[in-house]
C-alpha cells in the first residue's frame, strides 16, 4: 500500500509538469522509478514510456479542445519520431543499466543547459503553415525519436524547444502540439520495449493514474505560469538531479 500511494504521488508530479510545460516531467520519471520505487533501469524505461504516452495523450486532447494545438505538426513530428523510437528501444538493450543511467545524466545536463539559454521568438500564430515546415518537423522528429526509445522519455524537453526554434511553431500552439508528438513517439517506443522485456504493472498502474490526474491539472495551469520562470526552474532541477545520477553511476567510468 505504501508503494502504491508513493507511486500515485510521484506520478502526479510527473504528470503535472508534463501537462503544464508540454514536456519535461517525463525525464524525471526514470530516475524516480529506479531510485525511489526500486525498478530495474531497463524496466523503468518501459514503464516511463507507458505512463508518459497515456498522460500526454489525455493532456493533448484537453489542449486540442482549447485550440492550442497544431494537429498537422504533431502528427508529422510524432509519426516519424515514433518510427525512429523503435531503433532507440533496440539500442537500449545493448548497454548496461549503470551505463544507461550515466548517459541519461549527461542528457539531462545537456537539456538543462539548452533550456536555460534558449530564446523564444515572438508568437506569430497566424503566419504558421505546417506544410512549409514539414521537412524540418520530420527530420527533427526522427532525431528526437531515437532519444525517446533509448532513454524511455517522451522527449518533450527537446520536442517543445525544437518545434519553436527549428519549425517556428508559436508558443500558443507549442504545448499542445508537443503533447501530441510525445504521445505518438511514446506509443512506438512502448511497442519496441514490450518485445524486449516485461512491465512491472504493480508500479506502472498507480504511477499512471497519478500522472494522468496531474497532467489534467497541469494543462489548466499551462496558461498561468510565466514561460521564462518555468523554464529556468526546471533547468535547475534537471541539473541537480543529473549531478546526483553522475555521482551514483559514472564513477566507474572515470
Amino acid at each position: 500500500m505504501h508503494t502504491t500511494l508513493l507511486a500515485i504521488v510521484l506520478g502526479g508530479g510527473v504528470g503535472l509538469m508534463l501537462g503544464a510545460m508540454g514536456g519535461g516531467g517525463s525525464i524525471l520519471a526514470v530516475p524516480l522509478l529506479v531510485y525511489v520505487l526500486g525498478e530495474d533501469p531497463h524496466s523503468a524505461t518501459t514503464t516511463s514510456l507507458l505512463v508518459v504516452g497515456w498522460t500526454a495523450a489525455v493532456a493533448a486532447v484537453q489542449q486540442l479542445r482549447m485550440g492550442r494545438t497544431s494537429p498537422c505538426a504533431g502528427l508529422i513530428f510524432g509519426g516519424i519520431g515514433g518510427a525512429s523510437a523503435l531503433l532507440g528501444a533496440w539500442l537500449n538493450r545493448l548497454v548496461s543499466g549503470q551505463a544507461l543511467m550515466c548517459l541519461f545524466a549527461l542528457l539531462m545536463l545537456a537539456a538543462a543547459f539548452g533550456m536555460s539559454r534558449k530564446r523564444l521568438p515572438v508568437d506569430k500564430e497566424n503566419e504558421f503553415k505546417c506544410q512549409d515546415r514539414a521537412v524540418r518537423l520530420g527530420v527533427t522528429g526522427g532525431a528526437v525519436g531515437v532519444l525517446t526509445g533509448f532513454f524511455g522519455v517522451g522527449g518533450g524537453f527537446v520536442i517543445l524547444p525544437a518545434m519553436v526554434l527549428a519549425a517556428d511553431l508559436p508558443m500558443k500552439l507549442a504545448v499542445g502540439t508537443s503533447l501530441l508528438a510525445i504521445a505518438l513517439q511514446a506509443a512506438w517506443g512502448v511497442v519496441g520495449h514490450l518485445g524486449l522485456g516485461t512491465v512491472a504493472w504493480g508500479v506502472t498502474l498507480p504511477f499512471l493514474v497519478g500522472s494522468i490526474a496531474g497532467g489534467l491539472v497541469g494543462g489548466r495551469l499551462a496558461a498561468l505560469i510565466p514561460p521564462r520562470l518555468a523554464t529556468r526552474g526546471f533547468a535547475l532541477l534537471l541539473a541537480l538531479l543529473a549531478v546526483y545520477l553522475l555521482y551514483r553511476n559514472c564513477a566507474a567510468f572515470i
